[in-house]
């Protein structure tokens, strides 16, 4: 099963120094139809001005990525985290028992991330951070694993079975992506234009898969995202 979503039908908010595209329900963009996929929580696609950004607030039993597009991210926490990272970098955070942290842009650019939300596996760990600054070119053509379960091998580990790819794929080349049974996946096209299994996806679009493998064809080239995990009910 293949579901587009256009990135014109998602929530979206303007605050200024903030411009946000909601996939799911969140802030002010409520949807109880539209709540999660899985165990997917969110994904703001947040574009945020120099200078600004989210000043310290606590999060509590909740696994979040930081995926940076463009622009410099910098994060501070509770635990004595702080660090700044830029495109194709990832920072993770597990809230756990309960956190304090900020994200700024101190860059000159505007930053654009992806701030996603996962259901931990279960409640109540021990807080945690870390960062990892991929090669980018690891992702040319070719699927780089960013993200996995604890049990898996990706560099950043988070407490749910669940993988997380980065791909960037040249104007005209194809790669497959396989969705087993009794699993589902969510796709962001962060950047470009590309054809999946013949559907078209524009700049920002996302779409939902279940236990269905995909062929992407990049109609220009195309900066990709796939959360892949177990089917839920």
């Amino acid at each position: 099963m293949l579901r587009k979503i256009d990135s014109k039908n998602m929530g979206s908010s303007d605050l200024g120094w903030l411009k946000s595209k909601f996939h799911f329900s969140f802030a002010e963009y409520y949807n109880p139809n539209n709540m999660n996929f899985g165990v997917l929580r969110v994904i703001n696609d947040d574009l945020i001005q120099p200078n600004t950004g989210f000043g310290t607030h606590p999060h509590r039993d909740m696994e979040i990525v930081s995926y940076v597009v463009n622009g410099e991210l910098t994060h501070e926490d509770s635990m004595g985290n702080k660090n700044t990272i830029s495109r194709g970098h990832v920072q993770y955070m597990s809230a756990g028992t309960g956190v304090y942290h900020s994200e700024y842009n101190f860059g000159k650019d505007t930053l654009r991330l992806l701030q996603i939300w996962i259901l931990p596996d279960k409640q109540g760990y021990k807080p945690s951070y870390g960062d990892y600054k991929f090669n980018w070119n690891d992702r040319q053509n070719k699927w780089l694993n960013i993200v996995s379960g604890k049990d898996k091998n990706a560099p950043i580990k988070i407490n749910q079975d669940m993988n997380i790819y980065s791909l960037e794929l040249e104007k005209g080349k194809e790669i497959d992506f396989k969705v087993n049974e009794k699993r589902q996946a969510y796709l962001v096209q962060i950047e470009g234009n590309s054809s999946i299994n013949k559907i078209e996806l524009n700049e920002r679009d996302s779409m939902e898969i279940v236990e269905e493998d995909i062929l992407i064809k990049a109609k220009e080239t195309s900066h990709i995202l796939i959360l892949e995990m177990n089917k839920q009910d």
